[in-house]
Order: structure tokens, then sequence, then C-alpha cells
């Protein structure tokens, strides 16, 4: 067994902390932008608001002339008529009809609106991406093996896979609404490995000295880490579809609310990308740690199942986002119903990973934590 490298463990060291401050400078930068652009939507609301009423009583002067006019009455009313139901136009108490879709499309696609405090957040999330990328990779080239081996790596791994999945899809899709949201996830799963799971860097357990941890736990973070994001998700569907029920119903405007959800995808957008980032996430649990997990574990222990209390939770897991991939598919439960499921699921697999693997003795117990 090869010695650990100190050197470069402390290398690691430094470059998690740098990684750790800077998104924590991203995640204050996101919520600056969540907190101007729901400011410069209500200035841009109130400039709307105002054209409309000065084009309100441009309309009113114009009928009004009309009325007044005998033989030629009836071809200004009707075009002043016609001026006032445009779209984009206000109504006479000075509402403003402009459309959410104007802010962000519910395909998640770059609509052109101006935010250069989430730019610089996304920047800074670059940036500490790749301090994050080189503190994991110098860990593992230090110990001589894939950096994934108690609580402190998969968590800080885990992370990693949180905001490499967020830049990759902001190439495409437009997620900067998610960033307040997901990179405030990956500085709290940082600070629980740091702080909760300190673990010094070393060698690993005999069960843990095969290659089955490689494949297994990779495709457990990759799963988490997609989760994650699904829950951030989840959650502003509720937060959406909330809203939304209040426009419905009158209880408040169109421009009401939370402005920033305006920046947001519908909630039924949202609800429907979350089932799609779901169903991958499903698999690689499902290739991780069930199928996997059963080959390991009987090339460790001598059998595929033996109802260790880690293996039971990662069953529950897995039972709970296949009842909701079913509920979904099948159309019955759609919407808030179908949100409370996957964050059931995520809460699960928090529980999974800070309580059964600190608390529940077992073959699984790999926290890294002294007894």
């Amino acid at each position: 067994m090869e010695p650990v490298n100190e050197a470069l463990a402390q290398y690691s060291d430094l470059f998690m902390l740098i990684a750790a401050l800077v998104y924590t400078g991203a995640f204050i930068v996101f919520a600056v932008d969540m907190v101007r652009s729901s400011v410069t939507i209500r200035r841009l609301e109130a400039e709307l608001a105002a054209e409309a009423q000065l084009e309100a009583r441009e309309a009113r002067s114009t009928l009004v002339g009309a009325e007044a006019s005998s033989s030629a009455g009836s071809s200004p009313v009707s075009g002043a008529r016609a001026e006032s139901s445009e779209p984009g136009h206000g109504a006479e108490d000075g509402s403003v009809t402009a459309e959410s879709g104007d802010l962000v499309d519910d395909d998640l696609a770059y609509v052109g609106t101006r935010r250069p405090f989430a730019n610089v957040a996304v920047a800074l999330t670059i940036l500490a991406a790749a301090a994050h990328l080189f503190a994991v990779v110098t860990l593992g080239v230090a110990a001589n093996r894939m950096p994934l081996a108690n609580m402190y790596e998969f968590l800080t791994a885990g992370a990693l896979v949180v905001t490499l999945v967020f830049l990759v899809a902001l190439v495409r899709k437009d997620l900067r609404f998610l960033g307040t949201v997901a990179i405030g996830l990956v500085v709290v799963m940082m600070t629980a490995a740091t702080i909760g799971f300190p673990t010094p860097i070393g060698n690993v357990q005999p069960a843990l000295q095969s290659p089955w941890l490689a494949v297994h736990v990779t495709l457990a973070v990759l799963a988490m880490g997609l989760f994650t994001l699904t829950f951030a998700m989840s959650v502003l569907q509720l937060v959406q579809q909330r809203r939304e029920l209040k426009v419905s119903d009158g209880q408040i405007h169109g421009t009401g609310g939370w402005q920033f959800m305006r920046m947001v995808p519908s909630a039924t957008s949202l609800e429907n990308w979350a089932y799609r980032i779901n169903a991958v996430a499903f698999v690689f649990w499902t290739l991780g740690p069930l199928i996997t997990g059963a080959i390991w574990a009987e090339e460790t222990w001598g059998r595929y199942w033996g109802w260790d209390v880690k293996e039971v939770w990662t069953f529950v897991i897995w039972v709970v986002y296949a009842g909701y991939l079913h509920a979904r598919a099948t159309r019955g439960w759609t919407g808030n119903r179908a949100a409370w499921l996957s964050i059931i699921g995520f809460a699960c697999i928090i529980f999974n990973y800070a309580v059964v693997n600190v608390y529940f003795p077992g073959l699984h117990s790999y926290a890294g934590l002294p007894e």
C-alpha cells in the first residue's frame, strides 16, 4: 500500500477552502441578482403602467373628439378602440398586460434579459468549480485512490457534481434562476463536509480496496447531484404554483407577489424538467447503489443482500423515486403532489447519508469519523 502524499493533501485542503469561499461569494452575488431583478422588474412595471395610463388618456381624448364629429366619427372610434386593444397596451386602470414570457422562456432558453449580477455569479461559480476540481483530483492523487471513501470525500465530490451539472446545463439552458438555491446547497454541502465530517487523508478499509468503489460511489454521487438540482426545482415549483394560483384567483395582479419569480419558468415547466432530470438520476441510482452495490456486497461479504440498514434505506430511496416516476408518468400525480414526492425522496437521501451513515452501526459505516 503506497504512502499518502502529505504535501499534495495540504494543497487539496487549501484549494478546497478557496473553492468554498468563492462559492460563498457566488451565492451572495446570485442573491443580490435576485433582489436587484425584483427591483428592476418593479421599475419596469411602473414605467409600463405610466405609459398605459397615458395611452388610456389619449384614447379617451380620441373617443371624445370622435363623438363630437358628426359624419366621420365611426372611423376614429373604431381606430381608437383597435389601438387600445393591441397587445401591450394597458387598460384604463393602468394595469400592465406584459406577459411573464417576456422575462423567461418555459423551455429554459435564453431570452436576452440583461442580468449582469447573475453573469458575475456564474463566472465566480466557474472559478470555484476549477479550484474545487483541482482539490478533488489532488486529493485522489495524494491518497492513490478514488477520493470517495468517507463522508467528507463523498460530500465534496457530490458538491462538485452539482456545480458541474449546473454549469454544463447553462451552456444550453438558462438555469440562472436556480443559482441562489443550487449554489446555496453546494455551500451547505461544503460546510457540512469540512465542519461536520472532517476526515484526515489516509488509506481505506480493506472492504473498500476494490475497483467497485469507483463505479459504485461515482454513480451514487452523480445521482445525488442530479437529485439535488431537482430538489431545488421542486421547491421553486411549489412557490411558483402558489403565486400562479393567487394570480388566477385575482388575489394579486400578474405583476404582483415575489417579483423575482417572474424570472423563473412556470410551475408546469419546472415540473416537466424536474421529471426529466429525475428519470436520468433514477437510472444512475439503480445502476450504482443497488445493482453494483449488490455485486460488490457478494464479492466482499458473500451475499447480494443482507438487510443492512444502509441497504434498506438505499432501497427506500429507490422505491420513493420509482413511485414518483410511475405516478408522474401516468399523469395522475402532477403539480404539487409530484413536487412533494421529489422533495420527500431528497429528504430520504439526506437522512441516509447524514443520519444512517453516522448514527446507525452496520457494514456500511464509512463516515470516516472517529469512534
